[in-house]
């Protein structure tokens, strides 16, 4: 990389560049640890006791605290649901106001029609 006089000596004030101007190292690399190669698996059997010893350290919800909190899950997801059913019907009948989007007269009209014509 060709550097100029400024560049060099902005370098080397931040001990970036010897005095020639050839860069320096700033710090040393570490080598990457090998992991090795012929480690012994874990035995299947193994593995499992220790799934089963991990459960049972685990806190598990009384009967009682199970119930209570899937009904509040429960109550939770109908509230929700009827508020967004509630909102979505009533920005359905602003916007269809709004940009009247039904003919009433066409529709009052084909349902006498349909009335006249089954008599």
């Amino acid at each position: 990389m060709a550097m100029n006089r400024e560049q060099k000596r902005a370098m080397q004030k931040r001990g970036l560049a010897g005095a020639d101007g050839s860069p320096v190292a700033t710090r040393e690399r570490r080598t990457p640890t090998t992991r090795p190669t012929n480690e012994p698996r874990t035995p299947i059997r193994q593995v499992f006791r220790e799934i089963v010893a991990e459960m049972r350290k685990t806190s598990w919800p009384t009967r009682d605290e199970t119930m209570r909190l899937a009904v509040i899950v429960f109550v939770t997801v109908v509230v929700l649901t009827l508020l967004i059913f509630g909102m979505d019907l009533g920005f359905g009948w602003l916007f269809d106001h709004l940009y009247n989007t039904t003919p009433k007269s066409t529709t009052s009209a084909s349902a006498v029609s349909l009335i006249r014509a089954i008599s």
